[in-house]
């Protein structure tokens, strides 16, 4: 394996598979499956899933919601995601800890940082919910903010694209693709990989990030194992 320890972020748009709203359970189970072969190859995984599926707290916000009321309940849809992944890959076998950034003791542990990496070292695919427990931040933060505190070699962030294009390929069918791409040329042609804070976390801390299509079944096992898949922002 190219890597021991990764933070696999997820979209929530993406656990919506072919619907247009909430969570498609195939997608889920096939993303359980995923996980589950290179956790089979001895890989500690972490993984952080946004909740845009369910709700977006910029849109509520612009809606006329307060910007903090609509953040949290954005964060309470991260949980409702981080629970039905949880469930899928306890489906396949899979032993799952969720931590979550705001105390939820019925569903799951409040996030401590020394027992996040106690879990993993012992084997068990950990889920970061609620992002970084405060409004205004992202789930791209909450995921590069949670890999660095747990040492994880790279951010894979699992996406409908198969990578950073010179513009959005599903508007522009010229945008061409880069295999490889430095946090600097990021700033200067105003890619949109993460949004800035998360963006900067990785750079300032030279934690790598991987860009790939998560949908397609396969990638991730190909992309630990060390196979060229999707950008690498390094």
């Amino acid at each position: 394996m190219k890597y021991k320890r990764i933070l696999l972020k997820l979209s929530g748009e993406a656990l919506m598979g072919e619907q247009s709203y909430g969570i498609d359970i195939n997608r889920v189970m096939q993303y359980a499956n995923d996980i589950k072969e290179i956790h089979s190859q001895g890989l500690e995984i972490a993984i952080v899933i946004g909740g845009g599926n369910i709700y977006r707290g910029l849109s509520a916000e612009k809606a006329g919601m307060d910007r903090v009321q609509a953040d949290y309940m954005g964060m309470l849809a991260t949980v409702i995601n981080s629970m039905a992944l949880q469930d899928a890959l306890e489906k396949v076998g899979l032993k799952t800890r969720l931590l979550t950034a705001i105390k939820m003791e019925q569903i799951c542990e409040p996030f401590i940082r020394r027992r996040a990496v106690r879990h993993l070292e012992k084997g068990r695919i950990v889920i970061f919910g609620a992002g970084t427990g405060n409004p205004y931040f992202t789930t791209d933060t909450a995921a590069s903010l949670r890999a660095i505190e747990i040492n994880a070699d790279a951010v894979l962030k699992g996406t409908r694209v198969d990578g950073i294009y010179t513009a959005d390929p599903e508007k522009d069918p010229s945008a061409k693709r880069y295999d490889q791409i430095s946090f600097q040329e990021v700033y200067e042609k105003g890619l949109n990989v993460m949004d800035m804070t998360a963006f900067t976390l990785c750079q300032e801390n030279n934690l790598p990030i991987i860009v790939f299509d998560m949908n397609k079944p396969g990638n991730l096992k190909k992309l630990a194992n060390g196979d060229h898949i999707g950008t690498v922002v390094r």
